[in-house]
This record gives structure tokens, C-alpha cells and sequence, in this order.
């Protein structure tokens, strides 16, 4: 070969190992609040769902370091803090049914979608895709991941996410729009599910800028924490 292959991401798992990561699926509108504080309406009632907004983060676009060059093309970089749930497990052949969606959760992270929101609000105005906002280089910071059996139950627990000490974002895991179940049986529609998937499943409404300097810390409550800064831009060390 002319060249030596890229090895894959992974991420470290608490208790030892690392976890290759296959795919990134990411989560629009996912709460309410974050719908309503981007201009978006919000499902009333279970019914009127509809299909989730899925978008997608390149594989190397994962921190685990906590380290984030400031991107280039942007001057308004956003954070929003997420559950990440990962899959250690294939999906069988067609349509996942809701009550086998656990079954392929290996365990739970906590991460940042970092997001370009110039770009992204550009490429909304027109009517054209926003990929640019979303997938670029280290735009998914993540925590190590906590095994199911570790992590306990979700349902109560509380997300957040503390910018250089001042709390920006907080939300409760009861309140997501489609829940995890939800989120991997709408995925199997499009897409084939695989051991390696990381799923961030969306943020809760106070998302807002970061700067170079900028010190952010991420929870999921009693689970596990992501602590990190914003690095000046990779051209200018």
C-alpha cells in the first residue's frame, strides 16, 4: 500500500479495554426546550412525533482527551451536551423491535455535539444541508463509557454542563422526546446498527458559544463526567 491505514477511533471503557467506534448517529430535537430555543416546534404528545432528526458525526471526529482545537470556518462554535449510548452488539436483519433495543447496549457516555452554528445557520437559510456544522474534526468529545450494569437506570438521571464554573445546560433524561428504544428502532429503518455505534442522543435547551480558553465539564448524573477545554486553532500553535 502507499500509505499506512488510519487506525480506527476508539474509546476507553471504565473497567479496562477500549471501544472501537463504527459510526457516529446523532439526535436533533430531542428535547423540547432545545427544539423551541432553535426556532423549531415541538411534538405535544407521543402521536405527533413523527420521524427523529438523525444526522451523522465522522468516526474521527472523537475527543478523548478533552482536548478541542478551536475548528476553522467558524466563529461561532456551540456546545451541547449529550447522553452518548453505545452499542456492543449487531442489530439483526430489518426493523428493530423496541423490546429488543436494550438488548444491544453495551453501556452509556457522556458527550458534547460541538456544532459550527454559523455554518449550520447558513446552510438552513438556504434550504441546504448542514453537515458542515456538525461533522467536522473533533466536533464529538466523549467520556469513557460505563457499562450497562454499572450505569444503573437512566430515567432520572440529569444531564449538564458547567462552562468555565457557570452552569449553561441542564436536562432530565425523563424528558427526551424519543427515548433510547425509540431512537435504535427508528435507526434500524435507515441504517444497519452495529456493534461500534455510538448514538448522541440529544441536548437539552441553554446551548450556546465556546471560546479558546474555555473550560467545560460535562456530567451525567452519578454516571460518569467529561472535563475539557477549547485549544486555539490547530494552524496557530
Amino acid at each position: 500500500m502507499p500509505f499506512a491505514a488510519v487506525a480506527p477511533a476508539e474509546v476507553p471503557v471504565r473497567g479496562g479495554g477500549m471501544f472501537p467506534v463504527h459510526r457516529i448517529y446523532c439526535v436533533g430535537r430531542n428535547f423540547a426546550d432545545h427544539a423551541k430555543e432553535m426556532g423549531a416546534s415541538a411534538p405535544a404528545s407521543p402521536a405527533e412525533r413523527g420521524r427523529p432528526v438523525f444526522f451523522l458525526k465522522p468516526a474521527d471526529a472523537i475527543v478523548i482527551d478533552g482536548v478541542v482545537p478551536y475548528p476553522p470556518g467558524t466563529h461561532d462554535l456551540h456546545h451541547e451536551v449529550e447522553l452518548v449510548v453505545a452499542l456492543g452488539k449487531d442489530a439483526p436483519p430489518g426493523e428493530l423491535d423496541r423490546d429488543d433495543a436494550q438488548a444491544l447496549v453495551f453501556g452509556y457516555a457522556v458527550g458534547l455535539d460541538l456544532t459550527r452554528r454559523d455554518l449550520q445557520a447558513e446552510a438552513k437559510a438556504k434550504g441546504l444541508p448542514w453537515d458542515i456544522g456538525k461533522a467536522f474534526d473533533a466536533s464529538a468529545p466523549v467520556s469513557e463509557i460505563v457499562p450497562v450494569a454499572a450505569a444503573g437506570a437512566l430515567a432520572t438521571k440529569t444531564l449538564t454542563l458547567d462552562v468555565n464554573g457557570t452552569r449553561r445546560q441542564h436536562g432530565v433524561l425523563s424528558d427526551l422526546v424519543w427515548n433510547i428504544a425509540d431512537i435504535l428502532h427508528e435507526l434500524s429503518k435507515l441504517y444497519v446498527l452495529r456493534a461500534g455505534d455510538l448514538v448522541f442522543m440529544g441536548t437539552p435547551a441553554g446551548v450556546g458559544p465556546l471560546q479558546v480558553g474555555d473550560h467545560f465539564h460535562a456530567r451525567l448524573d452519578g454516571v460518569v463526567d467529561l472535563s475539557g477545554e477549547v485549544a486555539p486553532p490547530l494552524a496557530s500553535r
